[in-house]
């Protein structure tokens, strides 16, 4: 015992003579030993705040509540919550309500003859169907999970979430990190083709076709190619994966060298405009049979401009458009490009679909959102500007066990789900976190259907701008028809696909 007290009291003596000496820290200097407490408390900040001092509606970027739900749903427990809203409604800016109708659908319960225990709701519209191309296929779901890379999330989380996609009945994105084995446990698959043209990269860097073919021909569950050409955690700029977390597995998969920063260029190297982007399109659905789209952050609007402009002709298109918000991405980035760099997602998306329907291309198109989408009432508002489908992706990573530590790019991930850390990898079991993100994204059809029956509807993507309002914290509000420019019939699919979808929901509530 006094030994041991010897050696504490020895350890702390000498700490202090170094913090005496040191140069770098003025606290340290001034405060030897005891100083190490403000450095210890600035490193557990996040964690204390998200425990003990933020309140229920505070944190950001998933409130306590946010988060409290997604455990709840993913879990399979009562994500009920009593005693009314804690929101101050009437003095909060942008707040949003759902009017619903006086003569509500109802929804079908266990045990009923409709009653459907996965609450499937298929896309309105075909992928690919304007096009004709060879693969084109409805969406089963109109959730389904957004891409996120094997390298920036450990292989236990991917494989996770693609079990939990094969249950859930919908798509997995691979994120622009290329398909690994942990992809392949029979969920369906959007592969998303980067800057870095990972899994199908030449060798000087740039794409190879005989590269895609080949992997396609190994992975025979990609449904959709996706040309990835910015992204809401970094637009503008290239991913960047650190050296720390870059395996030999991820190395081989990617075509890229151990022990360096992988870092993806900023833009392609295939095309440098929107005419090139869509010969890149076709050639791709072409060789492949594919759906081929894109996803974007938005910025620079000149681009879309184009795009919509040569799509006008007829010859060339992509088969859907993924808007990803300025506030989304599960990957990191400077702080600068988080914060400032591209439009949130709402400002983004009605921009763009505007300027689609105004040419009458939006019912060629199925449009996707990502960015903060994962929670009822944020995919709602994304159904009812004109998606036809939304992308999770930090709802997921919640779902698998992610606690909103903030260290995905540190390699020191405490869960087990954005490091490459074999020990904390281990503590993610990947069949239990498949069957929580299957719950999750069940659940969260669930609250849509509700949510959609509650507005009269039988669909999410037959809601109306009308049907949402936006408060102000002066006793006025909006809807989001007159907030964002929109015409009567804007954010509906074609007549044609209403009834479609229609049929498709028949019996799903009365």
């Amino acid at each position: 015992m006094l030994i041991a007290f010897g050696i504490l009291v020895g350890g702390l003596l000498l700490l202090g003579l170094y913090d005496v000496f040191q140069t770098k820290h003025a606290v340290l200097r001034n405060f030897p030993v005891l100083g190490h407490a403000r450095y210890l408390i600035e490193m557990l900040g996040p964690e204390l705040r998200q425990y003990i001092v933020a309140a229920n509606d505070e944190e950001r970027p998933f409130s306590r509540d946010e988060r409290s739900w997604i455990y709840a749903s993913s879990k399979r427990q009562n994500n009920y919550f009593g005693f009314g809203s804690d929101n101050d409604m009437e003095r909060s800016p942008n707040y949003m309500i759902v009017k619903h109708s006086v003569f509500p659908i109802t929804s079908p319960h266990a045990g009923e003859d409709s009653y459907d225990p996965l609450y499937r709701i298929p896309c309105a519209k075909v992928v690919g169907g304007f096009r004709e191309r060879k693969h084109a296929f409805r969406p089963a779901s109109v959730v389904n999970v957004s891409g996120m890379s094997y390298g920036s999330l450990s292989a236990a989380a991917v494989e996770a979430l693609n079990r939990g996609c094969a249950t859930a009945e919908c798509l997995q994105s691979t994120g622009e990190g290329a398909i690994a084995p942990h992809h392949d446990h029979g969920g369906r698959l959007v592969w998303q083709l980067g800057t870095g043209y990972f899994g199908c990269r030449a060798a000087d860097g740039g794409f190879s076709m005989p590269k895609l073919l080949e992997t396609m021909e190994k992975y025979d569950k990609v449904a959709a190619i996706e040309v990835k050409l910015s992204q809401g955690a970094k637009p503008g700029k290239g991913g960047i994966l650190p050296a720390a977390k870059i395996t030999p597995e991820i190395a081989d998969i990617r075509g890229i060298p151990m022990g360096e920063d992988c870092l993806s260029p900023a833009s392609h190297r295939e095309f440098s405009n929107a005419d090139g982007l869509l010969d890149f399109v076709e050639r791709l659905a072409d060789e492949t049979g594919r759906p081929v789209g894109i996803k974007s952050a938005v910025g620079d609007f000149s681009f879309w401009k184009e795009l919509a402009d040569l799509m006008e002709a007829g010859d060339r298109a992509v088969d859907f458009i993924t808007i990803d918000g300025g506030e989304g991405g599960t990957g990191a980035g400077p702080l600068v490009f988080t914060d400032h760099v591209a439009f949130p997602f709402k400002q983004a998306f009605a921009r763009v679909y505007k300027l689609f329907h105004e040419r009458g291309l939006h019912e060629r198109i199925v449009f996707a959102g990502s960015g903060m989408l994962g929670l009822p009432h944020h995919a709602v508002f994304a159904f009812a500007l004109g998606c036809d489908m939304i992308n999770v992706g930090r709802g997921a990573m919640l779902a698998i066990g992610c606690i909103q530590a903030q260290k995905c790019h540190t390699n020191h991930c405490p869960t087990g789900v954005a490091t490459q850390n074999a020990w904390l990898m281990r503590g993610l079991d990947r069949k239990n976190k498949a069957d929580r993100v299957a719950n999750y994204i069940v659940t969260l059809r669930k609250e849509l259907l509700s949510l959609s029956h509650a507005c009269g509807v039988a669909h999410p993507a037959l809601i109306t701008p009308e049907r949402i309002e936006i408060c102000d914290d002066r006793y006025s509000a909006n809807s989001l028809t007159q907030l964002f420019g929109y015409d009567a019939d804007f954010g509906l699919p074609s007549a044609g696909d209403q009834q479609t979808v229609l049929q498709l929901m028949k019996g799903r509530g009365d």
